[in-house]
């Protein structure tokens, strides 16, 4: 089994290189330069259209609840633990390229998210949509819309599924003293309970809790900041100069050069809001709506809170701490920084903020999941992937954290890159919808 973790370890440092990094940036940044910005100047609109309810069109779900399906599955640990990894792997500059990778991020949603509404068809159980579908059909590249969603089906398995239960597990024990055997059995019957139907199930389920978990959560880092004001000066100047310049060893942290700040915030920002991978946009081809750029709009609010809202309070909150420079685990060091301030309440909380947010990416990704099998083996695959994801849950609760977000990281950059080609190629298609759109 090691030869394997090792094996895993160096493909992944091997698609996260410098390469992958320069193309989901410079995608973004090339989409935002086409789209003159659109993220910037239309996010007030984005974010009233959040509310807005379309009873025409196809689809299944409103633009609310499909946002929320897509923040379901975004929201997740990487909010809370992927923010400590990128501190504690890169120190605080690498908050400052997770903030670059959000802002071009949005235009990559966006774009995602025209492409899935234009390109969705109607299917046995709803519309199906996504990168497979406008590699397919928009870009004419069948066998990459293949792959797509074969490595879709098995980021699944990583990204949504085993680092979601095994930070649960982790934090859970640390905190209760909850045997990770017994929080995975637990995740793997409410998971169970509520994928069972389908994706209007789904989407009344995240509606309900996805605003609840981020307002809680929110709530509690403003209470800490508050209580540390005087510190949020000198953490902002950390992330703006350790952005540019390396950052010694002290205390218990190993300090952190330039270039692991950068890879790793822009590697956990991207796991954190997903942009670029192609995950979101298969949510968003289920909207109720007769425009792909309303939907999109919409969609572009997802990257907006959860890396410039939800990951900055987590940042924020380590950064006015002092457990960081202490050598603290990252997947203690969220849980520690609250309770620097809180006390046992803080550690309380986050523990449940990762259980809810870890679950609800649990309820999220498993529908993507669920479109990849459809697009590879038909509808009579679906039943079978949904037992095997449930089962999955709790492996992941009592294996390695190393391991396990090593898979990740390598599924979701194999993702990235079909889906990315086809946004490149497909980009003028995304500038003539923008421009139709807002010249009405």
């Amino acid at each position: 089994m090691e030869w394997f973790e090792a094996l895993i370890s160096t493909l992944s440092g091997w698609v996260w290189g410098p390469p992958m990094l320069v193309l989901l940036v410079g995608t973004g940044l090339y989409l935002t330069i086409i789209l003159r910005g659109m993220q910037f100047r239309a996010l007030p609109h984005a974010l009233k259209l959040i509310w807005h309810k379309e009873h025409a069109g196809d689809g299944d779900i409103s633009h609310f609840a499909a946002l929320m399906t897509a923040l379901a599955a975004t929201v997740g640990i990487g909010n809370i633990v992927g923010v400590a990894t990128a501190i504690t792997l890169g120190g605080p500059g690498a908050v400052f390229w997770m903030w670059m990778t959000g802002l071009v991020g949005m235009a990559t949603k966006y774009a995602e998210a025209v492409l899935a509404v234009k390109y969705r068809e109607k299917g046995e159980h709803g519309m199906r949509g996504g990168p497979m579908y406008y590699l397919a059909k928009g870009a004419g590249l069948p066998k990459l819309a293949w792959l797509f969603a074969l490595f879709t089906a098995l980021a699944t398995f990583g990204i949504g599924n085993m680092t979601q239960a095994n930070a649960v597990a982790k934090i859970f024990e640390s905190t209760f003293q909850i045997q990770p055997w017994v929080t995975g059995t637990v995740l793997m019957l409410l998971t169970a309970l509520v994928i069972l139907g389908g994706i209007k199930s789904i989407g009344r389920f995240t509606s309900l809790l996805v605003p609840f978990m981020i307002i809680g959560y929110t709530g509690a880092s403003l209470l800490v900041l508050a209580l540390n004001a005087g510190e949020i000066p000198h953490a902002f100047g950390l992330i703006f100069y350790h952005a540019f310049n390396p950052i010694a060893a002290a205390g218990g942290f190993a300090g952190a050069a330039v270039a692991a700040a950068m890879r790793f915030g822009i590697a956990r920002g991207v796991f954190s809001n997903e942009s670029g991978l192609g995950s979101a946009p298969i949510a968003a081809a289920a909207a109720r709506t007769h425009d792909p750029v309303k939907q999109a709009l919409v969609s572009m609010t997802q990257t907006f809170i959860d890396t410039l809202v939800v990951c900055t309070m987590t940042a924020l909150v380590i950064l006015t701490a002092t457990s960081w420079t202490q050598g603290v685990g990252a997947e203690e060091l969220t849980s520690a920084s609250f309770g620097e301030t809180l006390g046992v309440t803080g550690n309380v909380i986050v523990a449940i903020a990762t259980a809810l947010f870890a679950y609800s990416t649990l309820i999220g990704w498993n529908y993507y999941g669920e479109k990849a099998v459809e697009y590879l083996a038909g509808t009579r695959a679906i039943r079978p992937y949904r037992v095997v994801f449930v089962c999955v849950v709790i492996v992941g609760a009592m294996m390695k954290l190393e391991f396990v977000w090593n898979f990740s990281d390598l599924m979701n950059g194999m993702m990235a890159i079909p889906n990315l080609i086809a946004l490149l190629l497909l980009s003028k298609v995304v500038k003539a919808e923008t421009e139709r759109y807002f010249k009405k």
